[in-house]
């Protein structure tokens, strides 16, 4: 899961025993000043912190062969002129801005739990190094011979100690990749996504671009965005390539890995035949892209295309839909008018409508002034769905259809059916969370409820309905077959969020019995969000075809009390385990995930 406010300006290793296994450390003081220490072994040794230090500090890029200590910064792609004295100047005085108003602005502030370090990015959640690719790793059971391919899970990793507040979803993009060969073989990688905000932060060795979340609130956030503009005004920066951190999605499209945030372009990650990583660049789909799209586009599994949302929080049209052909070819924009900024984190498609939320977290930029958050609750509007044909030009043919207290982070599925009387029905299925804005404000009192909800509307009257499918159990972050996006689809794979934020296991709930198969990790272990491959028969006639729920599942699982990570592999219809890998360093809880396979490993761009 991941949403951001986004803006734009001008202008041969050691064995995994050699791995730190203690996560950074970081305290808060009555005056809420940020401590941060790397623990190589607590009970003999603590590096002392300094100002910006790296939280992990990252390794030369890719093909870089041991796995030393790493103490070079990531060389930045990109080329940076030399200052010249009226640059050099600013510089120096902006810099004295930042350190003598602005820092002590901000620890004068008390920070709630969404946005303080010692708890966004502690225990598990906590950042890591950069790992080249490692072989040979243990399997125990079997690997199931359609899991041919690379399981890649994005998730965000800071890599500079947070200067003021930051939330979980403001950290640097990291890809964690797992290769699995035939005869149990897997290897594993990961890197940063090598965005433009990173290689500058990375060649200044800090901080220079706010995080959306974690620092542009209140009068503060605004004085960290002046300052921002301030150093691209006079080509200290440049925001012109893009702002994002690429820490979300990911999704396998005509022949390329994207990682995605809703806060820039996606970024163009090729998988290497050694199953390394190596970021390609910023992909605007050969000039056809011009502005952000969110992390959560739809591949069509029967057309192949790939439908896309993209959001803005200053500007009308706030929100745009259009998609791209199987080749690559984007269609023209549809504008989507809606009366304020929305959060629109995910959407849903069926055989032949986009289906639009428009619910009550909002962004209003105004509340900073107030010295408040700009992503708020509005508990005045009404949650509604737009039900719009993807074929359509504009936006003329759109249906809203309200459905009042509603709000879903991420929709699992949606598709069309008919009713008894002959009305056309639109199906979503999503976690309905509770309070609404629970991932961006505290609520002390009001322990968030995210629980699996079936919405119905009706195209004829307009009406809907809701009712909760597991009540009483958080569920987040579901799966549903890939190869039925759009379709009716029986079954759906869902992270139990307990205790939130950790999972603490797989509900695998059908829709047409109502029952619900848990797997559940174990003592002191916790996921993330499940994958589901399908496995493929053939027929009679040789042609494949898919048995529903036959396939497996898998995800990353962190051991926090024995301090190591794996790839957990489950088959669906059984919900027990058939094979699992040991990794050789931590894996961080993180965000989304997906499975290329062998063939489409090969036909990469």
């Amino acid at each position: 899961m991941h949403a951001s406010l986004h803006f734009t300006t001008t202008n041969t290793p050691p064995s995994s025993s050699t791995l730190p296994k203690n996560p950074i450390q970081i305290t808060r003081s009555p005056t809420t000043q940020i401590t941060c220490k790397i623990l190589i072994n607590p009970s003999k040794k603590t590096l002392p912190q300094k100002t910006q230090k790296p939280l992990w500090p990252p390794l030369p890029p890719p093909n870089t062969n041991p796995l030393l200590p790493q103490v070079n910064p990531i060389k930045p792609n990109i080329h940076q002129p030399r200052l010249n004295p009226l640059q050099k100047l600013a510089a120096s005085l902006l810099n004295t801005i930042e350190t003598s108003l602005i820092e002590p602005l901000e620890k004068k502030q008390s920070l709630p739990k969404t946005i303080d370090p010692a708890v966004q990015i502690s225990g598990n959640f906590a950042p890591v190094r950069e790992c080249p690719v490692q072989n040979g790793l243990e399997v125990v059971g079997q690997i199931p011979d359609c899991l041919r391919g690379v399981y890649v899970r994005n998730g965000a990793n800071p890599m500079f100690e947070p200067a003021g507040g930051h939330h979980l979803f403001d950290g640097d993009g990291m890809i964690h990749a797992l290769t699995l060969g035939s005869a149990n073989r897997a290897s594993y990688s990961c890197r940063y996504t090598r965005t433009s905000r990173l290689e500058q932060e990375a060649k200044m060795g800090r901080s220079i671009f706010p995080k959306p979340i974690g620092e542009l609130h209140g009068h503060s956030g605004l004085a960290r965005l002046c300052l921002f503009m301030a150093r691209a005004a006079v080509g200290l920066v440049d925001g012109s390539r893009g702002n994002g951190v690429a820490n979300a999605g990911l999704v396998y499209f005509n022949g390329r890995l994207l990682a995605m945030s809703e806060d820039d372009l996606p970024y163009n990650v090729k998988i290497k035949g050694d199953g390394d990583l190596e970021t390609i660049g910023r992909f605007d789909f050969h000039g056809g892209l011009d502005r952000p799209m969110i992390a959560h586009p739809k591949v069509d599994p029967v057309t192949g295309e790939l439908h896309v949302l993209s959001y803005d929080v200053v500007k009308k049209p706030y929100l745009k839909y259009f998609k791209f052909g199987a080749g690559g070819t984007k269609s023209r924009d549809v504008d989507i008018t809606l009366d304020q900024p929305t959060m629109v984190h995910d959407f849903a498609i069926t055989q032949n409508y986009a289906v639009i939320p428009d619910q009550q977290v909002v962004f209003k930029l105004s509340e900073m002034i107030k010295g408040g958050s700009p992503v708020i609750y509005d508990p005045n509007k009404t949650s509604r769905f737009g039900i719009l044909p993807k074929n359509n030009v504009d936006e003329s043919g759109i249906q809203w259809i309200d459905v009042p207290n509603c709000f879903c982070f991420h929709l699992c599925n949606a598709w069309e059916e008919t009713s008894e009387v002959g009305d056309p029905i639109i199906v979503v299925i999503g976690s309905c969370m509770d309070p609404p804005d629970s991932v961006f404000k505290e609520h002390e009192n009001n322990p968030i409820r995210a629980e699996l909800t079936e919405m119905r509307m009706n195209l004829r009257t307009q009406e809907s309905t809701r009712r909760a499918l597991v009540p009483g159990l958080n569920l987040e972050v579901g799966q549903v077959n890939k190869e039925v996006v759009g379709r009716t689809s029986r079954y759906v794979y869902m992270a139990i969020a307990e205790p939130w934020p950790k999972c603490s296991g797989i509900a695998k709930v059908d829709f047409e019995t109502g029952s619900v198969t848990k797997h559940l990790y174990g003592t002191g272990r916790f996921g993330g969000e499940p994958f589901y491959v399908p496995k493929r028969k053939n027929d009679s006639m040789g042609n494949q075809v898919e048995e529903d729920d036959d396939g497996f599942i898998m995800g990353f699982v962190r051991d926090e009390v024995d301090e190591w990570s794996e790839l957990v592999i489950l088959k669906a219809s059984s919900m027990k385990q058939v094979g699992l890998v040991r990794l050789p360093a931590r894996v961080p809880y993180g965000f989304h995930g997906t499975f290329i396979s062998e063939q489409d490993l090969k036909e990469q761009a």
